[in-house]
């Protein structure tokens, strides 16, 4: 059903049955390593390239969550996934492999919500059994694409973000055991002026707080009903960006904790990646396997997850654009607390 503006609210809520998250060895220093499911100890993961390897994380995710649920591929009605790689060749890729009916999303770093968010709407409506839903990135694959390779050795501003290596995927349902997906807000794009690569937290704030602000708007509820939101990967530029334009709007963010993704999975202390995390695995893999956690054992019983994108590319760059960017979000729920 269409709330608000720009809001579905699935009546049915559908579930989210299983999830699996693969992450490479950085990640696995980091203070979230626990909730991962595979930890690789390398970058090739046993391939020739780091774009093979990439293909390789989402598909042991996917056959990881396909796994858990209990199922197998030929179970699945659909498969929604998409990724930072020229024609998302990741995903597709691994599409090829899965051999799942696919619909391939690009929404750069928020491709995880909008993954989700369409799977829930399809599943809501009675548009399929069982849908996987996932999405993939890797350092050195997305670092030479969108900025420098990492051979090249080049000096990072404050304001940069370190990639995530990584893949989430999670299996809906419309029953079963695990968190309801209860609402979905599909952002705008917004595009506030910045051009530089080296820092999308500020690119990417405004389309964040625009999402969150509609979430609230459309659903006419406050943010206590959440006991997190949590943004994709602001990281701290941009959630302290993101602070600031809910001061400025008076908007009552601090009626709940907020917390940014690409904040959360690395040890600002020990692992050097300036402002923090980015990625289309970033928002993924900590809300697949560390979010999704704490929702099992009943810590957390309400979470808005708003994955954030910026929708730029080489070719876009050399052209001197500006980063138009996005934000989806989605609300969990134990259905049961």
């Amino acid at each position: 059903m269409l709330k608000g503006h720009q809001s579905w609210v699935f009546e049915n809520k559908p579930k989210i049955i299983s999830s699996a998250t693969v992450v490479g060895p950085f990640e696995g220093k980091g203070p979230l390593a626990e909730d991962f499911d595979i930890i690789h100890g390398d970058l090739y993961i046993g391939q020739d390239s780091w774009e093979k390897a990439e293909k390789t994380l989402i598909e042991e995710s996917a056959k990881l969550a396909i796994e858990h649920a209990g199922l197998t591929k030929e179970d699945m009605s659909f498969h929604f996934g998409g990724d930072l790689m020229n024609q998302i060749i990741s995903s597709s890729f691994a599409a090829r492999t899965l051999s799942i009916p696919y619909l391939g999303l690009f929404g750069a770093c928020s491709t995880s919500m909008e993954g989700l968010a369409l799977a829930a709407f399809v599943t809501n409506y009675g548009g399929s059994k069982y849908v996987l839903a996932g999405t993939c990135s890797h350092n050195a694959s997305v670092e030479k694409q969108f900025r420098y390779p990492t051979e090249y050795g080049s000096q990072k501003p404050p304001t940069a973000q370190y990639t995530v290596t990584g893949a989430g995927t999670v299996v809906v349902a419309p029953s079963g055991e695990g968190p309801s997906i209860t609402s979905a807000t599909i952002g705008r794009v917004i595009d506030m002026g910045i051009s530089d690569p080296f820092n999308m937290g500020a690119a990417m704030a405004p389309a964040a707080v625009d999402t969150i602000e509609a979430h609230f708007r459309d659903l006419q509820i406050e943010p206590s009903y959440y006991d997190l939101i949590v943004t994709g990967d602001l990281s701290k530029v941009g959630y302290a960006i993101a602070n600031d334009l809910f001061n400025k709007h008076n908007f009552p963010i601090h009626q709940t904790e907020y917390k940014d993704c690409g904040m959360m999975i690395y040890d600002y202390n020990t692992q050097n990646v300036q402002a923090g995390a980015s990625g289309c695995a970033c928002s993924a893999v900590v809300t697949y396997g560390h979010l999704l956690k704490r929702m099992r054992k009943r810590e957390l019983n309400r979470i808005l997850v708003v994955a954030t994108g910026a929708l730029l590319s080489p070719l876009s760059y050399q052209q001197k654009e500006t980063i138009p960017c996005i934000a989806h979000a989605i609300s969990l729920e134990n259905q049961d607390a």
